[in-house]
């Protein structure tokens, strides 16, 4: 199911009488390679990765007590999994042999899918070694970029699954280029990104509101990076448009705070409210600094002010999770549909 109807705001959080969520009883806070591979650079406190550029990834990848990033995505994954309702992916597996985790982060997904499917073998890619050393025999992690060739064998896996990348890739048509080439015929890949794009369906968030501010910039930083924001329905239309029949794509309001009335949503809204103590941060804060050229001081500002924001209960605002599920045929038609597919990309991101 998608969540693109309009929420019903919780009618009990509108009878307290201070804007802040927590006086409503919701916390607001969180407490084998070579040195190489393991280089980081460090800037305005958050570690970040180094090894195949600095600005390959813009995200951190602190694990200390103070920021704990990786806790985090580890949070986002549960988000993701109430979004999906308890499920890992939309793709109808049956019994897959092998499956790929393109960006895999902390390998939470990848363990996840290894314990689901035990007779599979998983592998988790990324470019940095923060995976745990503990996995299910199953399940095997390595350092790699996703934008250089692969040196997978053609026809190999049953499932590729990419997932919040976009700050990552500049180069989408050479990566699903890759990935096309190493599925077999009747594999899948899955395709899911968070658009950062800040919305209210009851006009609760004025045009002057921080988060919608701190979401104006970060489009403005990603698509100075050749990383841009797609807008509503555009890669579908583009993907239909490439002779695609066969795409199913789905949509998920990413609620920030606990002000909808449904259960689930509720919760997925607390788990982001919690996230966002640090997300904010982890976002923004190396592209507003060296990509718009904000000082330190600032891009910290506009990140506080922005997940201040997320915990007034009288703001009711969401960001949508978009996924895109492509079958694979292995057919000529489907080799022609891909070129054009390509172009359809390249045009997005250009």
């Amino acid at each position: 199911m998608c969540y693109s109807e309009l929420l019903e705001v919780d009618p009990n959080l509108k009878d307290e009488g201070d804007s802040d969520y927590s006086s409503s009883g919701y916390g607001t806070s969180t407490a084998s390679l070579s040195s190489s591979v393991n280089e980081f650079i460090f800037e305005n406190g958050r570690r970040y990765h180094a090894y195949f550029g600095v600005d390959k990834n813009v995200m951190p990848t602190d694990e200390d007590d103070a920021q704990k990033e990786q806790d985090r995505l580890d949070l986002n994954h549960e988000v993701l999994l109430q979004q999906l309702e308890g499920e890992l992916h939309k793709a109808p597996l049956k019994e897959p042999n092998r499956i790929l985790d393109v960006g895999t982060g902390t390998g939470i997904w990848a363990i996840d899918m290894a314990d689901k499917y035990p007779s599979a073998e998983v592998i988790g890619i990324d470019l940095s070694p923060i995976q745990p050393g503990w996995v299910p025999p199953n399940c095997k992690f390595e350092v790699d970029d996703a934008e250089l060739d692969w040196t997978y064998a053609s026809d190999s896996f049953d499932f590729i699954h990419c997932r919040n990348l976009h700050q990552g890739i500049s180069k989408w048509p050479d990566v699903l280029t890759q990935a096309y080439r190493c599925l077999k015929s009747g594999a899948y890949i899955e395709l899911s990104e968070a658009q950062s794009i800040c919305r209210s369906d009851d006009g609760s968030m004025k045009d002057d509101n921080a988060c919608k501010r701190y979401f104006d910039h970060l489009v403005d930083a990603m698509q100075k990076m050749g990383r841009p924001v797609l807008a509503d329905g555009e890669l579908e239309q583009r993907l239909q448009k490439a002779g695609f029949t066969e795409i199913k794509t789905y949509s998920y309001k990413q609620v920030w705070g606990p002000w909808p009335k449904d259960p689930r949503m509720k919760k997925i809204g607390l788990m982001n409210l919690l996230q966002s103590e640090t997300a904010f941060h982890a976002y923004g804060m190396a592209v507003f600094t060296r990509v718009l050229g904000m000082s330190g001081d600032e891009a910290d500002r506009i990140c506080k002010e922005a997940y201040a924001a997320t915990k007034k209960k009288d703001t009711h605002m969401y960001t949508f999770q978009l996924s895109v599920l492509l079958p694979w045929e292995g057919s000529r038609y489907d080799m022609v549909a891909f070129g054009l597919l390509e172009h359809a990309l390249q045009d997005v991101i250009s």
